[in-house]
């Protein structure tokens, strides 16, 4: 069987919302609110200005994604794309999953034309990844990522 790279739909809601809630609790040990995350993710698929998930499938069900949201840059005139929200099925780790989703964002990139790079950000603690992402030519930025809240309880 062959992977394959597709674009996710208002259907994938489930999958994604579920792939997400994993991810929240696997890298940072936080319980996302259902209803919350569900919202956000039904609002991402159905707003292209919002940004997109790339969906891994392998014979027919869905293993891997990658969400990317937009960055515009003044000093460079163009866009960044922002890698979020990655996630592989454990059951597929290590098979490339992560490679051909990126190869598949950076390929949209390339042809959207007027992209002038990729950026992420990944947990201090996460070694493996942080491995997997310089493996893949993802560099550090010289920056540090700080963030204030407001209000919100979406995370515990």
């Amino acid at each position: 069987m062959e992977m394959t790279i597709r674009r996710a739909e208002p259907g994938d809601r489930a999958v994604v919302a579920e792939f997400n809630r994993r991810l929240a609790w696997e890298t940072e040990h936080k319980r996302l609110d259902a209803a919350v995350l569900d919202r956000g993710v039904a609002r991402m698929l159905s707003d292209p200005a919002r940004g997109f998930y790339l969906l891994a499938e392998f014979g027919g069900e869905v293993v891997g994604q990658l969400m990317a949201t937009f960055e515009w840059s003044d000093w460079r005139d163009g866009w960044f794309w922002w890698v979020q929200s990655v996630f592989v099925r454990e059951d597929h780790r290590r098979a490339g999953v992560f490679r051909a989703l990126y190869a598949e964002l950076v390929r949209r990139a390339r042809a959207a034309g007027d992209v002038v790079g990729m950026r992420l950000y990944v947990e201090e603690q996460n070694a493996r990844a942080q491995a997997t992402y310089e493996q893949m030519g993802l560099k550090k930025a010289g920056y540090l990522v700080r963030e204030s809240l407001f209000n919100r309880d979406d995370l515990k």
